[in-house]
């Protein structure tokens, strides 16, 4: 007896001292990362652990996931991770570099958000929400967090070379050289030459430029950033076949490549080949990527700018100046979120661009007051043009006899309050109101009153509890409502709604006049919604001349 339980307490001691051996592995930051996994994969599957090195093997788990790219599994990860730590900050940066690579910057933005509430200074924090401004073109808030992360930690590398990428932005050459020449010392392997070979070309220096982009090629001869970039500098030093040569091979590797196609519809407008040159910045306008970093986002502007001005000297010659204020409202505060309408908005605006619009205004997510700055700035815009069309997708219904479109921060607990709270269309239509022939406004937005189930009712006239309520626009007016008054707009099964597809398509087919585009759009919702949604449309533009967004030849 005295045996069996002197074998029973060494096999307990032997089960402690591997659950022991696990856990120092687990711990060890300075493990290699094979080992450490499997240790803290078993701590998981004994279910023992405390809640710090639960995080710690979750932690682990979720950052192997990043970094093998599978970035929904590494979220789930690092959640747990969150959870079981008291003190989160390292996961809460992993878990917003996942959420940043997916294109989730609202999520990236509030991980890193939170890390540095607790430390300000914190530098990964600082250097990935330094990215993020990056990408949306904020270049002093990206300057500011990557100078705190590099004051923090001054051989941090990636910061260093961010902060670089910025300084080119700026035009401050030499800052952008030092920073790269000690990210280079630092981290021989860094590959700093490629945003050298960027500063040469800005500077001018092209052979210099070239050479550079030369030395990452030689090491990574399929590296679509560099060989873009050397494209880019053969075609600013005017050597067109070798530029076209790096292009190809770029978009023969990648056809979605933004900066590949803009840099190619430069070459060949050089060469007077319109019609390529168009169809190369149509696909960096339209091109699929999960987000823009810096320098994808300035080609696919680059890019859409000189789609616009091609194509206003042929498709849409003969419409005048035309200026389009699009709207698109999802992330609302006080009610339920909706997908689609950032999205319909961001797809209608590029089909207004791709037809010629000289101005084409994208707003998301306006609160009532930056609703009324962006209409009153468009009124002005409106003044200047021939055409001036205005579209709204988000929450919007009637009520008291009043047609309101609902920004995000609405909060409605009396029908009483919409006056205050909410934007009427009859706003939207006097924006619009100053253009000198077609004025047009486009709604996307006939949904159930979101505010339904908790408004208090004081207004003794009906409301209309799904949808708008019909109008009478004055003469010269097109108002288009994306479903006939009293009836909800559909999502559809997709990223975008039913009519804001149609929509986007129509604007871009040659010859058909704009009334009867609209027949046909209504006429297209009509049939993929299976007769659950008829777009309508009230009043018309002047009658004694035809209106094309797109004339043909």
């Amino acid at each position: 007896m005295l045996r069996f339980f002197f074998l029973l307490a060494a096999a307990v001691m032997a089960v402690d001292c591997a659950r022991a051996d696990d856990l120092e592995v687990c711990r060890d930051r300075k493990a290699e990362t094979k080992p450490r996994q499997e240790a803290c994969e078993r701590i998981l599957a004994a279910g023992q652990a405390s809640d710090k090195d639960k995080g710690i093997a979750y932690g682990l788990r979720g950052n192997v996931l990043l970094e093998s790219r599978s970035y929904d599994k590494a979220i789930v990860a690092l959640d747990a991770a969150i959870a079981a730590d008291p003190n989160p900050l390292e996961y809460l940066v992993w878990r917003g570099l996942a959420y940043a690579r997916k294109g989730d910057e609202e999520r990236a933005m509030a991980d890193y958000n939170a890390v540095l509430q607790v430390r300000p200074n914190q530098p990964y924090a600082r250097n990935n929400r330094g990215v993020l401004y990056l990408r949306k073109g904020a270049l002093q808030s990206a300057l500011d967090d990557f100078n705190a992360a590099l004051t923090t930690l001054p051989g941090y590398v990636l910061a260093r070379v961010n902060r670089a990428r910025v300084l080119i932005a700026n035009r401050d050459f030499d800052g952008a050289l030092a920073d790269l020449a000690e990210a280079q010392r630092l981290d021989p392997k860094s590959h700093s030459e490629s945003q050298r070979c960027i500063a040469y070309k800005a500077m001018g220096k092209y052979n210099e430029a070239i050479a550079e982009c030369n030395i990452v090629i030689e090491r990574l001869p399929k590296n679509q950033f560099v060989l873009t970039s050397r494209a880019d500098v053969y075609l600013a030093k005017g050597e067109i076949d070798k530029a076209l040569k790096d292009y190809n091979f770029v978009l023969n590797l990648n056809p979605n490549a933004v900066r590949a196609h803009a840099g190619r519809g430069q070459l060949f407008e050089k060469r007077r080949d319109l019609a390529q040159a168009r169809a190369d910045y149509r696909a960096a306008s339209i091109a699929l990527t999960p987000f823009d970093d810096f320098e994808v986002g300035v080609a696919r502007n680059l890019a859409r700018e000189r789609l616009a001005v091609l194509t206003s000297q042929t498709a849409g010659a003969g419409g005048g100046r035309r200026v389009a204020l699009i709207i698109g409202n999802g992330a609302y505060n006080n009610v339920a979120r909706l997908d689609n309408p950032p999205r319909d908005a961001a797809l209608v605006a590029d089909a207004l661009r791709d037809v010629g619009f000289q101005t084409v205004t994208l707003s998301k997510d306006l609160g009532r007051d930056k609703f009324f700055e962006v209409l009153h700035g468009f009124a002005r815009e409106a003044e200047k043009a021939d055409w001036a069309v205005g579209y709204y997708a988000g929450h919007g219904f009637e009520i008291g006899g009043v047609n309101y479109l609902v920004p995000v921060d609405a909060r409605l607990a009396v029908d009483s309050d919409a006056e205050t709270q909410m934007v009427a269309l009859e706003q939207v239509i006097a924006a619009v109101g100053a253009a000198r022939k077609l004025r047009l406004v486009i709604l996307d937005a006939c949904r159930d009153n979101p505010f339904e189930k908790n408004m208090r009712r004081t207004i003794a006239l009906k409301l209309v509890d799904k949808g708008f309520s019909n109008i009478e626009p004055g003469a010269g007016f097109m108002v288009v409502y994306g479903a006939k008054h009293g009836e909800t707009a559909l999502d559809g099964e997709g990223a975008n709604s039913p009519f804001a597809i149609a929509l986007a398509r129509e604007i871009r087919v040659p010859k058909v006049e704009v009334r009867k585009m609209f027949d046909i759009v209504r006429d297209d919702v009509w049939t993929v919604s299976k007769h659950q949604q008829q777009p309508f449309t009230y009043g018309s533009p002047p009658g004694r001349e035809d209106f094309y967004f797109v004339a043909g030849k």
